[in-house]
């Protein structure tokens, strides 16, 4: 089967900016129109393969002969600031197995539907404590600031068993470490945390102190399961990956729901209908536009596209999540869909950890948010809301969300 050309002059660039956060760039939708797989220009002009088509995604991030260790040759580095990162093997996100599976496994309890079924009274404790200092300050209110952050933020800091009085300073850094565009900035705000939480830990394992740190700090760093720089790494991912994707779907999600009021009045006559309307907004929204990168170790044919070994893969949830094989009339936004056919978790061995806590949070916070403040609106219109890409653009953000009622 033919591979595509490697002009990268004449490959649109990825990741593209998005204009609107519930509307695909218009460039994707070219891609879409030319297949499954199409060829695109990373920032320093290398042509990369990323992948559009949610069976063919599915397929390939469950594939063995592609893999998620950025360092081997032809890794796709989408960004100057993930320089630096190639030469390190970063637990969970970057390791194959059998690594990757013994470290999951030590996390897994954690984020099993039977821990958030135990968790939901606190979580539900975070969100109405947010909401009535809401009230309480009165409108009007930045959303992000008052509440689409800090839920987040406290909810995996408890799980973690991280202070949330530092929340000040880790947001601070997670804050900087995702909008840095070059290696310079990225490695200081990423130095500061893995800083933190060296200490953090050091203190946890002689305390023996308690939240998921804790308890791996104790056990598995003690028995030789994990190494203490291990640990480390992990808390940093899991740190950064809990609250900033969260609080960006919690404020994009408010946006897109205040802005379709057939819908949301829907969604107060049957509030049961909540967790389809999350996974719709998920879907659409799709906050984290890069479902996974990989590089080949073989040849791999598929869509009528030839992957040689080397290249590197990228997987578009934007694009994916919009198949019109999948969905009919995909750019709409439609609660009643059925299934959970969208890749804003990823899939495969490497899907989301924190999936089933994301899920809780959105739905405590929209079934609380618009049920305690019913009156809730936009104090700007949405066309003037300051909304943008984090870092390399691929995760979606609104920086403040003025809101009223």
């Amino acid at each position: 089967m033919p591979a595509a050309p490697h002009d990268s002059a004449a490959l649109l660039s990825f990741p593209q900016p998005r204009a609107c956060p519930h509307q695909a760039p218009p460039g994707y939708a070219a891609l879409r129109d030319q297949g499954a797989l199409s060829e695109v220009a990373l920032y320093d002009g290398r042509a990369v393969w990323l992948v559009t088509g949610y069976p063919e995604a599915r397929a390939l991030l469950t594939d063995p002969r592609l893999s998620a260790d950025r360092t081997r040759p032809g890794f796709p580095v989408l960004a100057p600031r993930f320089r630096a990162s190639v030469a390190r093997k970063l637990p969970l996100i970057a390791q194959d197995p059998p690594v990757h599976d013994t470290h999951r496994r030590l996390l897994n309890p954690d984020f099993s539907l039977k821990h958030m079924r135990a968790m939901r009274p606190e979580v539900q404790e975070v969100v109405d404590g947010f909401i009535d200092r809401m009230l309480a300050k009165g409108p009007p209110s930045d959303l992000v600031e008052d509440f689409a952050i800090p839920v987040p933020s406290l909810v995996i800091s408890r799980l973690l068993g991280v202070p949330y009085e530092d929340h000040a300073f880790f947001q601070d850094a997670t804050g900087r470490l995702m909008r840095a565009t070059e290696e310079g900035p990225s490695q200081a705000a990423g130095g500061e945390l893995a800083a933190y939480l060296d200490r953090l830990i050091t203190r946890l394992r002689a305390e023996r102190g308690t939240g998921l740190l804790g308890r791996l700090a104790a056990e598995d760093v003690e028995n030789g399961t994990l190494s203490h720089e291990e640990l480390v790494q992990i808390a940093l991912v899991l740190l950064v990956a809990g609250h900033e994707t969260t609080a960006s779907m919690i404020a994009l999600g408010t946006v897109a729901l205040l802005e379709s009021p057939e819908q949301l009045a829907q969604l107060r006559a049957d509030p049961e209908s909540l967790p389809g309307t999350v996974e719709e907004l998920l879907r659409v929204l799709a906050v984290t536009d890069l479902a996974g990168s990989r590089v080949a170790t073989e040849e791999i044919e598929i869509a009528g596209r030839t992957i040689r070994a080397g290249d590197g893969v990228l997987f578009s949830a934007t694009v994916a999540n919009r198949d019109p094989e999948v969905h009919a009339d995909p750019d709409r936004f439609d609660p009643h869909r059925t299934g959970r056919s969208h890749l804003s978790f990823g899939y495969g061995i490497h899907q989301c950890l924190g999936q089933n806590l994301a899920r809780l949070e959105l739905e405590l916070a929209f079934r609380t948010l618009f049920t305690r403040i019913p009156t809730l609106k936009l104090a700007v219109p949405a066309a003037e809301l300051p909304l943008r890409g984090i870092g390399t653009g691929t995760i979606q953000s609104a920086d403040h969300l003025p809101v009223t009622w």
